[in-house]
């Protein structure tokens, strides 16, 4: 492939483009003549994984250029193309609508901040980057600010938020393979594994530039096409950005209706009755929790001297058996049983409210928190490694603050689309779902719900849903609508192709960053300067295995939602690089010792802020009762916040204390901050 040829370039991506969307076309007519659902999948996962593969063996390099800048000679339509896929990840494919859809308003944050987020990479930091050139961010650390101890704290903060990220990722091709495949969540995780890796392994950031352009193609026409369709079949327009506002308008009538109806109410207060139960139990730990397992063994003896059917007391026994072992797994289990209750329980939130709470003090806690999450996502965006080596590949400065110019551009397309997707899913589900007859649900409830991302409970036993019985994972909406929606099963075989696609674009990015990091800043900057080139490569494809291996692992336990991974990553990186990079490029007296401290106390401050936030147990640690109260009311998806500060602070204070750097950094700075020069 030649990639310095633009002309060209377009041809084969047109001709993939047209290629792409007859495929499609033609798993429609298969599917009209009666091809199985799974067949449908199939065809979609091995043919797109086919692509990707084929593009990386034929991207394939041993030239550490190519590996590791894609030689610098992307063209800035196609580097923000690449951006595009590399950025909308399995968040925003596949979390960012389920979020509008739970939290309506309050979700635009995520929007908001993630595009915003681009403003200040074209501002403060991309073509300053491009300028000083050279492969990593710990690369621009170790050089502005001198020694590897910048360097090394910029490697670990890049691994740590990269690993987040990738985990993330990586959970969201478990979920999408196993419910449209059908592999085994755990099976599913290693099997995208494997597609990951085709792209990244042979050919570093040429073949994963080539590979994200071609998945940018398939994951917005994935995301477009259903929610099109959708609004065709809702207003008759097929234009869902333009035509959303009038469906709002529905939404909150049928909003009206269901919040105030006497069974949903009564549902609620069952829950809130559920919650303070188990909040009782907690408090009165250990007693409750022997009290449980004395109960149950009366009612199975009671019941063993009773003509009583054997199943009702295997289940018993089985009840019994499932009870926590100690008291602070029963703490544990207890806690989440109780914050789901009361989160059922809880008032219900129009979608268009825009700051919601009983009184003022709750309405200026949610506040805040928008505006502290729209912020960390901002600089998050700006200081993300994966993102910002992108910009290292254009072959000049101007191409570079071209490509953001792009990457905003393609990004658009599918944030304009989100609040849409939201609208139309939860229009959708209000009309013919709720107050439905559950033994009458359709069939994709329970598919979902056999993967943990759809729960039911008939909680008030009238065998009719309503809308607290109904749970839903924000990861769920954008891959469910094609059936909520009643729409034929090639469009939810091209939305998996799609979230697939996002995925692996910005797991393929975020683990050569990580393995860049580690080979180039720590194996042959510090430890083997006179590393050959094949060894270099070597080391670094050798660690890009063992990361996504380990992220492959830690991802199969489902530790959290992807949203969340994603807004803790981006935290991460926010308090270890933004204050660091932007005071680095532009005040020439910030020194080492002020980096290395305002980058370490910073990262410290999110990570406990976060943990003790968000957690109350970490059980494979041996860690109990470190939870705390948020500060302000900021949750763990805001805790950058804090790090920022205390990083943009600990770096003046530091500086201005320290002895100011020498004549050499200064004329560095000076090459940097004047990019035309």
């Amino acid at each position: 492939m030649k990639d310095n040829n633009t002309g060209q370039l377009r041809r084969y991506y047109t001709l993939y483009t047209g290629g792409f969307l007859a495929f499609i076309a033609a798993l429609a007519v298969l599917e009209y003549y009666g091809m199985p659902p799974r067949w449908i999948g199939y065809s979609f996962l091995f043919l797109t994984l086919f692509l990707y593969a084929t593009i990386g063996i034929m991207a394939r390099t041993s030239n550490v250029s190519e590996y590791y800048v894609a030689g610098r000679r992307v063209p800035a339509v196609f580097n923000g193309m690449a951006t595009g896929a590399d950025w909308m990840s399995a968040a925003s494919f596949m979390g960012l609508a389920g979020t509008l859809y739970l939290s309506g308003y309050q979700g635009l944050a995520y929007v908001m901040g993630w595009t915003g987020g681009y403003v200040l990479v074209a501002l403060l930091l991309a073509p300053y980057l491009r300028r000083f050139g050279q492969y990593t961010i710990p690369d621009f650390l170790g050089a502005r600010y001198g020694g590897n101890a910048a360097r090394l704290v910029g490697v670990f903060a890049a691994v740590l938020a990269s690993f987040v990220y990738v985990v993330a990722q990586i959970y969201g091709v478990g979920v999408i393979t196993s419910r449209f495949v059908g592999l085994q969540f755990e099976v599913g995780v290693f099997v995208g594994l494997a597609g990951i890796l085709v792209c990244s392994f042979l050919g570093g950031m040429r073949a994963v530039t080539w590979t994200q352009v071609a998945q940018y193609v398939i994951l917005i026409v994935a995301y477009i096409a259903p929610v099109a369709m959708l609004s065709f079949k809702v207003t008759g327009v097929p234009v869902p950005q333009i035509v959303y506002g009038e469906v709002l308008q529905k939404v909150a009538v049928l909003e009206t209706r269901i919040f105030h109806d006497p069974a949903e109410v009564e549902a609620r207060r069952l829950y809130r009755e559920r919650a303070d139960a188990y909040r009782d139990k907690i408090l009165r730990l250990p007693a409750s929790l022997n009290e449980e397992k004395q109960n149950l063994s009366i009612r199975i003896n009671a019941m063993k001297g009773e003509n009583v059917q054997m199943r009702e007391v295997v289940a018993l026994e089985r009840q019994r058996r499932d009870l926590p072992s100690n008291p602070d797994v029963a703490r544990e289990r207890w806690d989440a049983a109780m914050r789901a209750a009361a989160e059922r329980g809880a008032g219900p939130v129009h979608h268009a409210a825009a700051f919601p709470g009983d009184d003022e003090p709750a309405q200026s806690t949610a506040r805040l928190n928008f505006l502290t999450l729209v912020f960390c996502l901002m600089v998050g965006t700006a200081a993300l490694p994966h993102v910002l080596m992108r910009y290292y590949t254009t072959p000049s400065v101007r191409e570079a603050r071209d490509s953001v110019f792009w990457s905003l551009l393609f990004i658009l397309l599918l944030y304009f689309t989100a609040p849409a997707y939201a609208v139309f899913a939860k229009y959708e589900i209000y009309s013919h779902l709720i107050d439905t007859g559950i033994a009458q649900l359709p069939g994709w409830v329970g598919a979902w719900g056999k993967l943990g991302l759809v729960s039911i409970e008939d909680i008030n036993r009238d065998g009719i849903l309503q809308l607290a019985e109904l749970a839903l994972n924000p990861d769920v909406i954008v891959l469910a609508t094609p059936e909520i929606a009643g729409l034929p099963y090639v469009v939810s075989g091209l939305v998996a192709a799609g979230a697939l696609a996002a995925a692996l674009s910005t797991a393929d990015g975020l683990l050569l960053t990580i393995a860049s990091s580690l080979s180039h800043d720590v194996y042959y900057k510090i430890y083997r300067p006179a590393a050959t080139t094949q060894w270099r490569l070597v080391v670094s494809k050798t660690l890009l295995l063992v990361t996504a291996v380990v992220g492959a692992t830690v991802a199969a336990q489902k530790p959290a939602t992807i949203l969340f991974m994603v807004a803790w990553a981006f935290s991460i990186a926010a308090s270890a690089f933004f204050p660091a990079l932007v005071l680095g490029i532009f005040w020439k007296r910030a020194n080492k010792a002020g980096a290395v401290a305002g980058m370490s106390l910073g990262l410290l401050a999110t990570l406990y802020y976060m943990v003790r936030v968000q957690f109350d147990t970490i059980p494979w640690l041996g860690i109990h009762g470190i939870g705390m109260e948020p500060w302000l009311g900021i949750q763990s998806t805001s805790a950058g916040v804090w790090g920022v500060a205390i990083g943009f602070v600990t770096i003046v204070v530091v500086s201005l204390l320290t002895d100011p750097p020498g004549q050499e950094v200064r004329d560095f700075v000076e090459q940097v901050r004047y990019p035309g020069g």
